[in-house]
């Protein structure tokens, strides 16, 4: 046998996936890169792996075997690298991150430069709506989670990081007054949400709610990034955080419309369990953030601050 780490790491991802495009996209490789060492992997082996029925990739009850197999394998690579840098006094460990889908526009510029001092913590960071972060804070399957609206039901501790401006947003080829916008147009125009359970939905609505606006016309979409996409078309109007749209008022795609009681501002907020027992890394990342927490939001999100 001549498989490699690399090839196991791949039908790893596969048997996960179920799919060879969903695995080539979340390894960050091409589908033909991920084609070819499928093909490496089971030239080595006289019994299939995989099987395609119709257009649906299946693992054989033989693959399902050789995914145990290769799964104890990396965890045993994975190990041997932990304990290497643990016997050079190095912090290995790792760390749990739930954070909601807007937060993933500020949560890694607080991560960066720890995990480059520390190269033996992995990160596992699952990106998701506030519902699925609070329960999964719940349920502690995790050390932190990043949220803009505190959940009012849980015994928490927080570090605040940064504040969150939401605006109401639209596309330059939109036809409205730009100095004189009336909340009127709101009341027959396309407002796009997002899903329930996200706390920007929440901020809309709320803001929506309080004006006593009869909208008409609505649609729902289920990641900021859909949203950001419909207003860039010009289908409609939407509230969204200013940190997940800078790109697009750079590039004149998006602009933000001035509005009496805009912009709602919160705060991004890491969360923990009251009482967590954490960690060695998660202490020390803990500790890193208060220490530095000031720096980073000065060199990485001075044009966000300073947005008005």
């Amino acid at each position: 046998m001549d498989y490699t780490l690399h090839q196991l790491r791949i039908f790893q991802k596969i048997v996960e996936t179920k799919s060879i495009t969903k695995a080539a996209k979340e390894l960050h490789l091409s589908q033909p890169a991920v084609s070819i060492q499928l093909k490496k992997l089971q030239d080595q082996f006289e019994v299939p792996l995989t099987e395609i029925i119709g257009r649906q990739l299946y693992i054989t009850a033989f693959g399902e075997e050789i995914a145990v197999a290769s799964r104890r394998i990396l965890e045993e690579v994975h190990a041997i690298k932990h304990k290497t840098l643990a016997f050079r006094g190095q912090l290995t460990g790792q760390l749990k991150f739930s954070i909601v889908s807007t937060g993933k526009y500020v949560m890694p510029y607080f991560l960066s430069d720890f995990l480059r001092q520390h190269l033996g913590i992995d990160l596992v960071m699952d990106v998701t709506n506030k519902a699925q972060v609070v329960q999964s804070l719940e349920n502690n399957k995790t050390d932190f989670a990043m949220v803009s609206v505190l959940p009012s039901h849980l015994q928490i501790e927080r570090l605040e990081l940064l504040s969150n401006k939401l605006y109401l947003v639209g596309s330059p080829r939109m036809d409205y007054d730009r100095q004189n916008f009336d909340l009127e147009i709101l009341k027959t125009s396309l407002l796009i949400y997002r899903e329930n359970g996200s706390a920007t939905r929440q901020q809309m609505e709320n803001f929506i709610t309080q004006r006593e606006l009869p909208t008409t016309k609505r649609m729902e979409l289920t990641s900021n990034e859909a949203v950001k996409q419909a207003v860039v078309a010009g289908l409609g109007y939407s509230i969204l955080p200013l940190i997940g749209i800078r790109n697009e008022i750079m590039n004149g795609s998006i602009e933000v419309i001035p509005l009496a009681g805009l912009p709602i501002t919160t705060s991004w907020n890491l969360i923990w369990s009251k009482g967590k027992n954490f960690s060695p890394a998660a202490n020390a990342f803990l500790a890193y953030l208060r220490q530095e927490k000031d720096q980073i939001i000065e060199e990485k999100f001075n044009w966000f601050e300073s947005f008005k």
